[in-house]
């Protein structure tokens, strides 16, 4: 038999698979998929993944073998494997950093220092007590009457054999343990005398970590003559294309169409991906889809733990349909699944940057790489949004992707109301209160007198963004970021947002001594501050990354907000995202400005979208809701785009723009980051790789210029953009960059150059 070699994938940032040596008493449980433990390195010992298996003698000088499987049955399968080559080649980055980001960790154990490896994961297991053997009638009879010197004893037998319904000769039931002391109001002890006696005898079984829901299943709700115009365009285009885009107004009910694709799927025996942006939407869908589909429903996103995360996995891989998930509702990380037989993948709020991964890598984009994902199981995708991307919708125009359109709300309930309120103006005419317009507190105030509830979106979170000296101007900055600090009241601290830096707020200014130092700007937790005074009855909930942080907070925010426990909440842009709440007449946009002027060429395409979605949280069931953006430049032109919902017009704009600037989707771009802790150092090698890309790509080579923010973490940042034509060939100008990157690593110093690559960055 000739040699047999394994190709294997490790946990760690060096490109290329690495090749084992496969010793005889594992040549029959190696293949791919499986874990292996082997020495990587003079010393450590590292668990991968094989992910082929052959005969072909490496040219290498020294081949190790593979030390261990840790267990014969496959953790990935043929499918995930296939898609982690795709996403490492396209996003430029190793396929050990993809499968980090792909397979929980607990299922591979960091540093080992001896073998065997023992996976972190372990099945939970909980006790339940049962009778010690088959006891007949006359035997439980005469047990008991022994027990009558016993009486609590007596009593928790008796719990045992009211909540089992046992009687003679039947098979014996195993109750929780923690259950059987609830119902009898009994101690641990009465358990072990009973087991002593060998009336009890404990027994411990494998429990899941999730929550079961055993809700009834509900019928599907009958669609509306427009839904069902759209469900069927939808069908009709899958014919003949593999994507379709449904753009879809807010509220015109694209998850009822949704949820009657998935039954379509499930009925075939098929899985479903059904993807969102923010773990907040996970909250009020789930319960949606637990109601029509039950316990074959599974959720997937970053707030569960280690062990809860290897549970969803193994269920997802599970193909028997009984106990597997069929139905996966995740945010990005949820492509990363082992699915076996997808039909269908669902990205809704498709346009939305959450599906972005920015750092570490691998640095993909979910809606991108769902699609090909789809693409290899042979399913279909749908892309949704009120506002899609303007790569999607000019790929439905070009007739890549299909495109079905719903432009009416769900009951014919009209698009909210939308009013411009003129802050400049207001402030000129001394006519604000606190951060509020004239236009925006009356509608809060007729509002709250029907009963009805406020949206207030503010998108920066914290008190203030900064706090100044009035008298010479100083403001704290980060000591190791150049940003700003921002105050937060609650824990009256300073706080970087890039790197988590705090810091005292200082008596004093820095800079003259002076005492009294100013805050400036606000933030979602001034709002919630000073909207108890305007409107002290009022009960505010406030919802962004610092009240957010446990994994059941966003339903608890969202659940007070839904029974009415709350009648504003703010929040920075969580809220915008596909909530639906029934009594939400009025939506406060604070500061449009802010989203404007952002320096991106994105920004007017991301104010648009966000203050579309926000505008569609209002108004949703019965009555036309109101909106109100408060700027002080109520000319702009995204502003009056926004004031028609005109999304065509908002498209055409920004189609043309970049058509002219030569921007995305008319060409491709991949940012360079260079990152060095000397500043000096950092301008020198960057000098180096702007001029050998330049020779290779000319004018397609921005920079390197230092970003907005210039330090994070005592990092000094310069980034290169490049920007490739749609129609050149991309594959050979990534070579192009590798070989580039790699000469600049053999310079002498570069041991302290940090390189990250972003491909499709925006």
């Amino acid at each position: 038999m000739p040699n047999q070699f394994a190709e294997i994938i490790l946990p760690v940032a060096v490109k290329g698979r690495f090749t084992y040596s496969i010793p005889g008493h594992l040549a029959g449980i190696v293949k791919p998929g499986v874990r292996a433990a082997v020495q990587f390195g003079s010393k450590k010992l590292y668990s991968g993944i094989i992910c082929r298996v052959h005969d072909e003698t490496p040219n290498l000088k020294k081949i190790r073998p593979l030390l261990e499987v840790t267990d014969p049955v496959p953790v990935a399968n043929y499918m995930q494997l296939k898609f982690w080559s795709w996403i490492s080649e396209y996003y430029m980055c190793t396929e050990g950093e993809v499968m980090n980001a792909a397979v929980p960790s607990a299922m591979f154990p960091e540093g080992i220092a001896a073998l065997p490896m023992v996976e972190k994961y372990k099945p939970r297991e909980e006790t339940f007590i049962e009778l010690a053997g088959k006891f007949s009638d006359e035997e439980l009879n005469t047990i008991l009457d022994k027990l009558k010197s016993a009486p609590r004893q007596a009593g928790l037998l008796t719990t045992y054999l009211y909540i089992t319904g046992y009687s003679s000769g039947d098979e014996v039931v195993p109750v929780r343990k923690s259950l059987l002391l609830r119902e009898s109001g009994s101690t641990p002890g009465i358990i072990s005398s009973l087991e002593k006696k060998k009336i009890f005898k404990p027994v411990s079984f494998q429990v899941g970590r999730l929550k079961n829901h055993d809700n009834k299943k509900e019928p599907l709700r009958k669609l509306s003559e427009n839904q069902t115009v759209a469900f069927e365009s939808i069908k009709e285009h899958f014919k003949k294309k593999d994507i379709v885009l449904l753009h879809g107004v807010t509220s015109s009910g694209k998850t009822e169409i949704y949820i009657h694709l998935i039954e379509e799927q499930l009925r075939q025996g098929k899985q479903v991906l059904y993807m969102l942006p923010e773990i907040a939407l996970t909250a009020q869908i789930i319960l949606r889809l637990q109601k029509h589909f039950g316990t074959v429903t599974g959720v997937y996103h970053s707030r569960f733990n280690d062990q809860e995360k290897v549970e969803i996995w193994k269920k997802v891989a599970d193909e028997n349909p009984e106990r597997g998930y069929r139905l996966i509702l995740g945010v990005r990380s949820s492509v990363f699944l082992p699915y076996s037989n997808l039909g269908l993948v669902i990205v809704d709020e498709e346009h939305d940057g959450s599906y972005k991964q920015h750092d570490p890598a691998p640095r993909y984009h979910a809606r991108d790489s769902a699609v090909i994902l789809a693409g290899l199981h042979k399913a279909k995708t749908l892309l949704g949004s009120a506002s899609p991307s303007i790569e999607s919708y000019n790929n439905a125009v070009e007739g890549k992707y299909g495109l079905t359109e719903l432009k009416e709300r769900f009951g014919m309930i009209k698009l909210p109301e939308i009013i411009v309120a003129n802050t400049r103006e207001a402030y000129r005419k001394k006519l604000m209160v606190s951060h509020f317009t004239p236009e925006l507190l009356n509608a809060m105030d007729e509002a709250f007198r029907r009963n009805e509830q406020v949206i207030l979106f503010q998108n920066r979170r914290g008190f203030s963004p900064y706090i100044e000296c009035p008298g010479c101007g100083w403001i704290p900055v980060c000591v190791q970021c150049a940003v700003n600090l921002t105050y937060h009241k609650s824990i009256n601290k300073l706080v970087c947002h890039y790197c988590g830096y705090t810091s005292g707020v200082p008596s004093r200014c820095g800079n003259c001594g002076s005492p009294g130092l100013a805050t400036r700007g606000f933030g979602t937790e001034k709002i919630e501050d000073e909207i108890k005074i305007v409107f002290p009855e009022a009960k505010a909930g406030r919802m962004d990354q610092d009240t957010t942080r446990s994994k059941n907070s966003f339903s608890k925010i969202i659940k007070a907000f839904e029974d009415h426990q709350t009648d504003i909440l703010i929040g920075t842009q969580m809220i915008s995202k596909g909530l639906d709440f029934e009594n939400l007449t009025v939506v406060g946009i604070l500061n449009a400005d802010n989203l404007l002027n952002y320096p991106d060429f994105r920004a007017h395409e991301r104010s648009f979208q966000l203050m579309e979605q926000v505008s569609g949280r209002a108004g949703r069931r019965k009555k036309q809701g109101r909106v109100i953006i408060q700027t002080s430049d109520p000319a702009n032109k995204i502003i009056r785009l926004v004031l028609q919902h005109d999304y065509s017009g908002m498209y055409k704009m920004q189609a043309a723009e970049r058509m002219t600037f030569n921007y995305p989707p008319f060409c491709r771009m991949i940012r360079i980051n260079l990152k060095h802790k000397d500043r000096a150092s950092l301008n020198l090698f960057a000098d180096i790789l702007g001029g050998d890309l330049r020779n290779m790509f000319g004018k397609r080579i921005l920079g390197p210029e230092y970003p907005v923010i210039s330090r994070i973490q005592l990092w000094y940042i310069k980034t290169i953009l490049i920007k490739i034509e749609k129609e050149k060939p991309l594959a050979k100008a990534k070579t192009m960059i590798m070989e580039a990157i790699e000469k600049l690593e053999k310079e002498k110093g570069a041991s302290g150059l940090r390189i990250a690559i972003d491909v499709d960055p925006y």
